[in-house]
């Protein structure tokens, strides 16, 4: 129902293309071609590939659900806007197999390292240009610093639509989203954030020979806008209608980037924690997908928060081993271009950062009654341990994350997500909910 609907929201946008991500293959090859074929958009990937041994592969197909993936794609299609032919092409990431939520329903599948990437986007552009088309974007999925190795070593490419990093581009900028091509034409790269928080108009001026002139970037947040009730209704007929859990009195905008504190992740972590009766709840930042709004919140807007499914895990942790994650996960985060995997969102503890080197400067653990314990983050102790819960995804070293311990030698895993408990701790609560769950991070 839910690959349903998205086709069925795809189709309203009236989205012509769309790049395949890591997102789009979330779901196993059978669920991903049967949304593709409710969809009046293509799917466009130069560099994802099927093995041609795939079917020889000693794995059960039948248990991946494995179809025929590289059948719905194409490597460009040729659109037409106010009498204009438009070629578009689309990328996948390099890194597609290390951001998958299940890589195990796509072991037959491969995309090309970047040099061959490079190779297939410009013989695609060849075959456009040798159609008479002029005007050329890239629908990319590769990330920000590759996008504009891509734009510097092909010709032909004028605009490239970005992904993946999670980048927010705001105008436009000689070095940051304006770059030249191989013979010096300009290219300009436009990236709208991440989780829908934002959208974009990308207006631009062509001479008579394809090369833009002038060019205008306009963002807008997402959030200063309501649903569109024909879509809910229409969702909730194929979905079911979701259940009101409560209201939110007051809640913050989401931060824009992944090393803000973030007080929606933090309050999920707080439901976590109560429901569970842990010491300690941890979530990671780049898990987070949308935000609590002010109103009547249903269990699909706060499945919107937490898209991924992963169940939750509850463990004895090692003081070491919660001080080894917050060092690792804050380093990693701003050695990271796009600052993945995002600072840790906590629940009884509380830490120190220093922005500009990038690291963990102190820990508390925080108690049921608000006291605060320091930790010693230079000698932590492995025999003392905290009863952590988290997601599955973080406690068995989910991409970028240290080992918790392994689901096998947790001390309970729930058979639901954390949209579930987050949705039975509001109900519980019983009263209009204040999201300001922040001063968990202080920044130095």
């Amino acid at each position: 129902a839910v690959h349903r609907a998205t086709a069925l929201f795809l189709n309203m946008a009236k989205v012509t293309a769309s790049a395949l991500g890591n997102h789009e293959i979330d779901t196993t090859q059978s669920d991903f071609v049967d949304t593709v074929k409710h969809m009046d958009a293509d799917v466009l990937s130069v560099n994802f590939h099927k093995s041609e041994q795939w079917e020889e592969r000693e794995d059960n197909l039948e248990e991946y659900g494995r179809d025929f993936i590289d059948k719905e794609l194409k490597g460009s299609k040729i659109v037409e806007v106010k009498g204009e032919k438009i070629g578009l092409i689309g990328a996948s990431p390099i890194d597609m197999f290390d951001r998958l939520t299940h890589p195990n329903y796509h072991k037959d599948c491969y995309v090309d390292n970047l040099d061959e990437t490079i190779e297939e986007i410009q013989e695609e552009i060849n075959e456009l240009k040798e159609k008479g088309i002029n005007k050329i974007v890239l629908l990319s999925h590769l990330g920000h610093k590759r996008d504009k190795i891509v734009a510097e070593n092909t010709d032909g490419i004028d605009v490239i639509v970005g992904g993946h990093t999670h980048e927010l581009v705001q105008g436009i900028k000689e070095g940051e989203n304006l770059f030249y091509s191989k013979s010096g034409e300009p290219v300009v790269e436009t990236e709208a954030g991440r989780d829908g928080s934002y959208f974009g108009l990308l207006n631009l001026t062509f001479d008579k020979d394809g090369v833009i002139t002038k060019a205008q970037n306009n963002l807008g947040e997402t959030r200063l806008f309501h649903k569109n009730m024909i879509n809910q209704y229409l969702f909730d007929e194929i979905m079911g209608k979701p259940e009101r859990v409560g209201v939110i009195k007051d809640a913050p905008a989401p931060p824009k980037i992944l090393i803000e504190e973030n007080p929606h992740a933090n309050f999920v972590c707080d439901a976590m924690k109560y429901m569970t009766n842990s010491d300690v709840a941890v979530w990671n930042n780049s898990g987070i997908r949308n935000f609590f709004h002010q109103g009547v919140i249903d269990s699909r807007d706060i499945k919107d928060v937490a898209p991924f499914f992963d169940r939750i895990a509850v463990a004895d942790i090692s003081e070491k081993a919660i001080v080894d994650l917050l060092k690792k996960s804050t380093e990693t985060s701003y050695a990271s271009h796009g600052y993945k995997p995002g600072l840790v969102a906590v629940s009884g503890l509380e830490y120190g950062v220093d922005e500009k080197a990038g690291k963990v400067t102190y820990i508390n653990f925080v108690d049921k009654h608000g006291n605060k314990t320091p930790i010693d983050i230079e000698n932590p102790r492995e025999d003392k341990t905290y009863r952590l819960v988290t997601d599955e995804y973080m406690m068995a070293a989910g991409a970028d994350y240290p080992l918790l311990k392994p689901l096998e030698e947790c001390l309970e895993v729930y058979p639901y997500d954390k949209d579930v408990m987050t949705c039975q701790y509001i109900k519980e609560l019983n009263k209009p909910i204040t999201i300001n769950q922040t001063g968990r991070i202080n920044f130095e």
